[in-house]
């Protein structure tokens, strides 16, 4: 696992795209601070930059560098036994075209362990959008992703490939700057 966090981090520096494992399911990530990057997402994903993505982070206690942070959102982190994103207010510090019209961002705080590596030695959350085209299907584990996807980004992550077990999209919250919790998905 090193050496792949080794490799990812070198990639993601550059500004490049990764195809990783996460949490959830299979994500296409890059630096979340870097706009091209995030671009070169938007582009292999064909999705249009008014639909956001969200960002992984290793370390709750840096969400409010990132966005304001509802003192209740806290304890749905702290809490949360599944993957919980949580979109915040006032996002800052992150590439433009990751905020959302009305000024959030989604953070996930990740609980896996190639996940938190890659965070810690990047220093910088990453961007996670699904590893397909938009519109179609989320692929449930890696066999479903398609070649188009494995082929359009600079690096694909040599782990969990093999898994059989079908994954899920975490759950979303998005929280106001007043504490008021709206449930996104189940």
């Amino acid at each position: 696992m090193r050496e792949e966090v080794k490799k990812c981090v070198d990639i993601l520096r550059k500004g490049g795209t990764i195809l990783y494992p996460t949490d959830t399911i299979w994500g296409i990530g890059c630096d979340a601070t870097n706009e091209e990057a995030v671009r070169k997402i938007f582009s292999i994903k064909k999705r249009p930059e008014s639909k956001s993505m969200i960002v992984l982070m290793a370390d709750p206690n840096l969400i409010g560098f990132y966005a304001e942070v509802p003192s209740v959102a806290m304890d749905l982190v702290e809490y949360a036994e599944k993957p919980l994103t949580i979109i915040y207010p006032k996002a800052k510090r992150l590439a433009p075209s990751l905020i959302a019209e009305d000024g959030t961002i989604g953070i996930r705080v990740v609980k896996d362990e190639f996940c938190e590596q890659l965070i810690n030695q990047l220093r910088k959350p990453i961007v996670s959008t699904s590893a397909n085209i938009s519109g179609e299907p989320a692929p449930g584990n890696f066999s479903e992703i398609s070649e188009a996807i494995k082929q359009s980004v600079d690096y694909v992550v040599d782990l969990r490939q093999d898994e059989t077990k079908k994954s899920a999209s975490s759950t979303i919250f998005k929280i106001g700057l007043d504490g008021r919790i709206e449930i996104i998905r189940k």
